[in-house]
């Protein structure tokens, strides 16, 4: 009786542990495109030939990303502890894995927009241009917009990369599944428990990039449609 009710009380964290994933992953998601997407933008647009070059900031935004993409999440949990203590008051918990999951996925969402937007034609933009359109305009009614299938899947990478982020941060007490996974599976050595974890994070994989190809698909047939 004592092991049922032991075992249904890990149930129940298991389930507080994946809505933890969820709102981690949810959030830091939304201010890495909040804070990545205008980055991107502007490491394409200030490219030499572009709609507004600017050599240098090119080239200074381009040393800053390459220098985030190049910091192993787990040491960059570690280095960003005391920052993360000041801004949100904790280092440790769910609470204090969300900013370092959005500064790890940044650089990341940054470099997906440039990819995207460097794939569109030329010849768009060449003719937004002619028409008159300002910086402004090319960016919002012609960049954004024709990119957008690709960011959706981007974005999509991003999010799943997130996943595993936020499994690696439950190793330093990030909460989650993965703090589940390390103190009720491995340190307790129940390996029903890891599977189950490990089982629930690739369901959620699973369904993010189903849901992102979705919504990529949908996007890309309402330009056809435009078109």
């Amino acid at each position: 009786m004592s092991k049922l009710l032991a075992d249904s009380a890990l149930q129940n964290l298991i389930l507080t542990a994946t809505g933890q994933t969820l709102y981690m992953v949810a959030l830091s998601l939304g201010i890495a495109i909040a804070v990545g997407v205008p980055t991107g933008v502007l490491l394409v647009i200030s490219t030499p030939g572009h709609i507004l070059p600017r050599p240098r900031l090119h080239a200074i935004l381009g040393s800053i990303i390459n220098t985030g993409r190049s910091i192993p999440f787990v040491i960059l949990l570690f280095l960003l502890m005391p920052l993360t203590k000041v801004l949100v008051g904790v280092s440790i918990g769910t609470k204090g894995a969300i900013f370092p999951l959005a500064v790890a996925a940044i650089p990341f969402v940054a470099r997906i927009v440039e990819t995207s937007l460097q794939e569109l034609d030329p010849g768009v933009i060449e003719a937004a241009q002619s028409m008159g359109a300002s910086p402004l305009q090319i960016i919002t009614k012609v960049l954004l917009p024709e990119a957008w299938p690709a960011l959706i899947l981007g974005f999509t990478l991003t999010a799943i990369n997130l996943v595993g982020y936020s499994a690696m941060a439950g190793a330093i007490g990030g909460g989650g599944l993965g703090d589940i996974a390390i103190r009720y599976g491995y340190q307790r050595f129940r390996n029903d428990v890891l599977l189950e974890t490990v089982v629930i994070l690739i369901i959620l994989v699973q369904i993010t990039q189903s849901l992102g190809n979705k919504l990529a698909l949908r996007a890309s047939r309402g330009q056809r449609r435009i078109n």
